[in-house]
């Protein structure tokens, strides 16, 4: 959970004297992070506020030796911070540091402003000077608190020196409905449900009720393992006239590590459903439809954040991703197009439309847009891989040597890229190389089919037809559902007159795969041989068959699964 909102009927709107006059404080909001809010109100996460004779009587005293002149300077310094003149703030703040080194609305103001510029240490002490200074300065308590739940990424003691700050707080103004608030907030980022659900009840019963409370108990229950009482607590947060979009990001980071996917789902639905989801927590709903295999849904509201955002390339490559698994190839080249023509030089686009155009038999498509990924990004070895495996499928399979060496080069202990360019040797017809690498990636287990199947080619193509079947049969009880290595098999079995072995060997690769190329070519020569009345039909086959022919991309892609995304 991050920070919470910050109570309003206690601290919305600050008034603070200095030297008798009264300040009242502005809202703004100076962090960006989520406070409590009510009526509309939203109350600075930083307080610039001073502190009252009594929080600071050494303060008041020092005024009056030098009438109006700290007064003056800290109320033009918070008029400064409230128009986020922060420079000029400093400027004056400092300014005034020599003549009143302790002084504690100096220093709170001066905190302030470091922590707006993001200048965590120094912040952290200026507010432990104006508390140590004006021991009962409940701004500057606030701040520092707020301070170390807004650096938590920063500082890994930062939440628990958060609650130490709330608890000194509390110590000295136990009703103090903020500091009871924040101390909810935290215990329940440092895990501690029932300690939260303790503080929470302190809160008087209409601020219980509040939308960011509920938001708090939700997560606790969700923590604690009580899925009725999350549940409920849910659909009250969901309920509220004062819900706010915060209300539900804040406590996604304890639902997704408790597997609370399906209330996640939920709450994100609603904040959809009320309108007040942004485009990044739409965006949210879409990847947890994803999640959840309800792809349509998931589409859909990846759609909308489009059309709010139509120059956004991660939603559509993230439409891309989900048309995909549809199969919906068409739809997502047209999110690949659309993203490619707003970031040409982005490599991952120029890649993801190639992968999806080998799945679509576009051969040219696939080479220039791969081509294109490898001249932007040449040290991806997954870019070199499918370049390789798509070049190995052309007119001049060495043009894939070069990208299966580089894919080698970067990842030199996978035995698969040896695989590879052993066999773009083999399609190039250097089958001394070919079966150098070859014969070193028989050994590894992940490629060892692999590698047989492309031994048992080369002892085909030389005529050594016992080796040949030698090595088809390594291939095959390494992956019994090898259906090129079947489908070799068969050939072997065809040039051997083995014509009953041969059909059994290329039936059951058709059975694995109908499409492939060298079964169903072979099958057709042998019912053609042997006088078989199928042959004709298995000749028509053949013909449907070649029109699709994009098989050794897809081969090399499968044996290293490159995957767009």
């Amino acid at each position: 959970m991050g920070p919470g909102r910050l109570f309003p009927s206690r601290s919305a709107v600050l008034a603070r004297r200095v030297a008798g006059a009264a300040l009242l404080l502005g809202i703004a909001n100076h962090s960006g992070a989520p406070v409590l809010r009510s009526g509309g109100l939203r109350p600075p996460a930083f307080r610039p506020s001073l502190p009252t004779p009594e929080q600071a009587p050494s303060a008041a005293t020092a005024q009056d030796r030098v009438p109006g002149s700290l007064a003056e300077t800290l109320a033009h310094a918070q008029q400064l911070i409230e128009r986020r003149d922060l420079a000029a703030a400093r400027s004056e703040l400092t300014g005034a540091l020599g003549a009143y080194p302790r002084d504690p609305g100096l220093r709170n103001l001066l905190g302030v402003v470091e922590a707006q510029q993001g200048d965590y240490r120094k912040a952290e002490a200026d507010f432990k000077i104006a508390i140590a200074a004006g021991s009962r300065f409940t701004g500057a308590y606030l701040n520092l608190g707020r301070l170390y739940q807004e650096n938590a990424a920063k500082d890994p003691r930062a939440l628990k020196k958060g609650l130490e700050v709330y608890r000194r707080l509390l110590d000295f103004e136990p009703e103090n409905v903020e500091a009871t608030y924040q101390s909810a907030v935290l215990l329940g980022r440092l895990a501690s449900f029932q300690a939260s659900l303790d503080r929470l009840s302190r809160l008087p019963a209409e601020d219980q009720q509040r939308a960011q409370a509920l938001s708090v108990r939700c997560a606790d229950y969700a923590g604690l393992g009580e899925t009725a009482r999350a549940e409920g607590a849910a659909a009250r947060l969901l309920a509220r006239e004062d819900l706010a979009e915060a209300d539900v990001l804040s406590i996604l980071p304890v639902l997704e590590s408790h597997k609370r996917d399906d209330l996640e789902g939920r709450l994100l639905e609603g904040l959809a459903e009320r309108k007040l989801a942004s485009p990044a927590t739409l965006n949210r709903l879409g990847l947890h439809y994803e999640r959840r295999g309800r792809l349509d849904q998931a589409r859909q509201t990846l759609e909308r954040v489009a059309e709010l955002e139509p120059n956004s390339v991660a939603t559509l490559l993230e439409l891309a991703r989900v048309a995909n698994q549809q199969k919906d190839n068409k739809g997502a080249l047209g999110y690949l197009a659309h993203a490619r023509d707003i970031e040409p030089a982005n490599a991952s686009v120029h890649f993801f439309f190639g992968m999806v155009a080998v799945e679509e038999n576009l051969a040219q498509e696939a080479y220039t847009s791969l081509k294109k990924a490898v001249s932007l990004d040449p040290a991806n070895a997954y870019y070199n891989y499918a370049m390789g495996a798509v070049a190995v499928g052309r007119d001049d399979p060495r043009e894939a040597i070069p990208y299966f060496q580089k894919y080698c080069e970067l990842k030199p202990q996978d035995a698969r890229g040896r695989f590879a360019l052993g066999a773009a040797y083999f399609y190039s017809h250097d089958y001394e190389r070919a079966r150098q690498k070859l014969e070193a990636a028989a050994r590894a287990p992940e490629t060892a089919s692999g590698a047989h199947f492309f031994l048992g080619r080369i002892a085909n193509q030389e005529g050594d037809l016992a080796e040949a079947v030698r090595e088809l049969r390594l291939a095959l009880e390494g992956d019994p559902n090898y259906a090129d290595a079947h489908a070799e098999l068969g050939r072997v079995r065809l040039n051997r007159k083995e014509y009953s072995l041969a059909e059994k060997d290329l039936l059951r690769a058709l059975e694995i795969d109908p499409n492939n190329y060298t079964a169903n070519l072979n099958l057709m020569i042998l019912y053609q041989r042997t006088k078989d009345p199928r042959a004709e039909a298995q000749a028509s086959r053949f013909e449907k068959v070649k029109k699709g022919r994009a098989e050794r991309a897809k081969e090399f892609l499968r044996t290293i699964e490159v995957r767009p995304y």
